[in-house]
């Protein structure tokens, strides 16, 4: 790496939001209260992604139950070179982005195609996206990273029109959208469009709806790797706001929710027992089986997704599946 690093200096730039938002470390831990004191306790997901949170969620994404990141994954290698050849010479953003695997995939289309590669990766982890960063540098000569470590919210908000490529490609990947009630879905999507001008495209992969002994083996993996996932958002909380949460006081669970058509995980309460949050001024009680909500991950219908993208503007310009149609991957446009 060190033979590298004088080149890939000068082809990275990593700004680290979170350090400069002083609105949000006062307002730091509302969302948390809100959550633990519902009669359906919660916790947002994105306290699930800490640094060790980040690490096990690569590894859930190897894990033979989980098909999810390897269909997709599947459908990219197939029809990236599409993909590229469609948006053309692009900047491409990725929320989300954990290690970037999935993207160089794309990378390589566009690299065959000989287009200059403008490569925006956001992410809340600054361990996984700076590593993710070095290793994209020194085996892509002609890229060029301004990683954002930062919320999505954080960083859609001060994206600018790209300068120096003709438009821009927002990623999202992982149907990580699955993870949004509702109403955060609606948000996000404004968030996008206002972060794209017309003619910009926006490339969604999503997760489709399957038979539950396909859907609930994927949260509940043999080896135990989505458990300690779960778990790990007690610890992350009793480091950011000073809790005495343990963890094993609680046990993962995750269900398909038919009604809701979504995946649900929870951590359930094996005892009474009360938790403190010093940072928070906060005092939770647990009865024995009471449930923490800590992540949904929705399933969704092809044609409902068209019809949703294209009421923010985004005209559908492709969809690629897999041939069990387990997942999508959708490419609209704003118009």
């Amino acid at each position: 790496m060190t033979l590298f690093a004088p080149v890939v200096q000068e082809r990275l730039y990593l700004e680290n939001m979170l350090n400069s938002q002083p609105s949000e470390q006062i307002n730091a831990g509302e969302d948390v209260i809100r959550g633990l004191t519902q009669l359906q306790k919660s916790v947002p997901a994105r306290y699930l992604y800490d640094d060790r949170g980040s690490q096990l969620f690569e590894q859930i994404c190897d894990l033979a139950e989980y098909y999810p990141t390897r269909t997709e994954a599947a459908i990219l290698c197939q029809y990236a070179q599409e993909i590229a050849q469609i948006t053309g010479i692009c900047e491409l953003v990725e929320i989300g982005s954990g290690s970037s695997t999935k993207t160089r995939l794309l990378l390589d289309a566009y690299q065959k195609l000989d287009y200059p590669i403008y490569y925006v990766p956001i992410d809340v982890s600054a361990s996984i996206l700076t590593e993710s960063s070095y290793s994209l540098l020194a085996d892509y000569p002609n890229l060029r990273v301004h990683g954002l470590i930062a919320t999505y919210e954080l960083a859609l908000q001060r994206l600018t029109p790209p300068t120096s490529l003709p438009s821009r490609t927002i990623c999202f990947l992982g149907s990580t959208m699955g993870n949004f009630a509702q109403g955060e879905c609606d948000r996000f999507l404004s968030q996008v469009t206002n972060a794209l001008q017309k003619g910009d495209y926006f490339l969604l992969g999503l997760d489709l709806q399957k038979p539950i002994h396909i859907l609930e083996p994927a949260y509940n993996d043999s080896k135990g790797v989505t458990a300690a996932f779960n778990l790990n958002v007690l610890d992350h909380l009793n480091w950011r706001f000073r809790g005495n949460f343990s963890t094993s006081s609680f046990q993962h669970r995750a269900f398909y929710n038919q009604l809701e058509e979504r995946i649900e995980m929870h951590l359930i309460s094996q005892q009474s027992q009360s938790v403190r949050l010093d940072a928070l001024d906060l005092a939770v009680n647990f009865a024995p089986g009471e449930t923490i909500l800590t992540e949904i991950s929705r399933k969704f219908n092809l044609e409902k997704m068209r019809e949703y993208l294209e009421a923010y503007g985004l005209k559908s310009v492709q969809v690629w599946t897999d041939p069990n149609q387990w997942f999508g991957l959708f490419l609209s446009q704003l118009v």
